[in-house]
């Protein structure tokens, strides 16, 4: 596991869900520029009420920077090249609008 920061800009909207225990989460995907100037995405997590709710609050395409832990992944687009992309479990969110605050 990793602790990261990631920003980049929401990718869809994020959509709650329930967990077995009916527990509310939100998942949702961040597309980020890595030092390359390549794109990938960050498929995203958050348990905790604070940051969910500020996520769900988010339309496609807001910039947000994440904390968190991260996983590396791998996936192949459609025309067989593999690409890199990260999990994250998110901790805390940060907006425009919350450091304009």
């Amino acid at each position: 596991m990793i602790d990261g920061l990631v920003a980049g800009k929401l990718y869809g909207v994020a959509e709650q869900r329930l967990d077995r225990g009916n527990k509310p989460f939100v998942v949702c995907r961040v597309r980020a520029a890595s030092s390359d100037g390549e794109m990938l995405f960050v498929n995203v997590i958050a348990f905790e009420e604070d940051t969910a709710s500020l996520l769900l609050g988010l339309a496609d395409g807001e910039s947000v920077a994440l904390s968190g832990s991260l996983t590396p992944r791998v996936w192949t687009d459609k025309q067989g090249n593999t690409r890199p992309s990260l999990d994250m479990v998110a901790h805390r969110a940060l907006t425009a609008h919350d450091a304009q605050s």
